[in-house]
């Protein structure tokens, strides 16, 4: 019983937070609220679009290194590069990833040269423990930050802003995730204890 309540506060603390959030953003203009919560949408040049339409026409599932490579060129940020393909996919109906041949006699690459080639992930983001403790603490006082928030905790601890915005939504993901086995744990306790009796 007590464990209930000391759970009730500590959800009602989160609500708290998150709605004094809420009422601090709503007491802003409205033009303040839109720049604060979105990024401002990306507009490429005829000669950007035309070098994103080719890379687009050759390969639709670039790698990181593609990407950066795309980035460099025409003078852009990688995240935006990974929207305009995700939004380009979508547009054009890929409704997946084509599936990668399983003959591996045909492809004689050595992982270098399929970094190299385009088709590289991304390194694993590892964080130290005072970044975790910042990330976790800024999750706390509102799981949906908006792009001035993530800005400024992605300067505070020194990583770029996309990796920020991919930790929220990991978190949310898992945090999702939780809550959902936390209830069927209970469900199958009381199911448990019904048939008990």
């Amino acid at each position: 019983m007590y464990l209930r309540k000391v759970e009730e506060v500590k959800t009602l603390e989160l609500s708290l937070r998150w709605l004094r959030t809420v009422l601090q953003t709503v007491s802003l203009s409205p033009e303040t609220v839109a720049t604060r919560c979105r990024r401002s949408q990306t507009s490429f040049t005829e000669v950007q679009l035309k070098i994103l339409v080719q890379a687009f026409s050759q390969n639709p599932y670039p790698g990181y290194t593609a990407k950066q490579r795309l980035a460099v060129e025409i003078n852009t940020e990688e995240s935006r590069i990974q929207i305009w393909f995700q939004n380009r996919r979508a547009r054009h109906g890929f409704l997946e990833r084509p599936k990668k041949n399983l003959d591996s006699s045909k492809d004689h690459a050595s992982p270098k040269e399929k970094i190299q080639d385009g088709r590289g992930r991304r390194c694993r983001t590892s964080y130290s423990s005072s970044q975790l403790q910042t990330l976790k603490n800024a999750f706390t006082e509102n799981p949906y930050p908006g792009i001035d928030s993530r800005e400024q905790l992605a300067e505070e601890i020194g990583v770029p802003e996309s990796r920020v915005q991919i930790w929220f939504q990991n978190r949310r993901s898992r945090l999702c995730i939780q809550r959902k086995r936390g209830l069927e744990e209970a469900s199958d306790q009381r199911q448990n204890q019904g048939q008990d009796l």
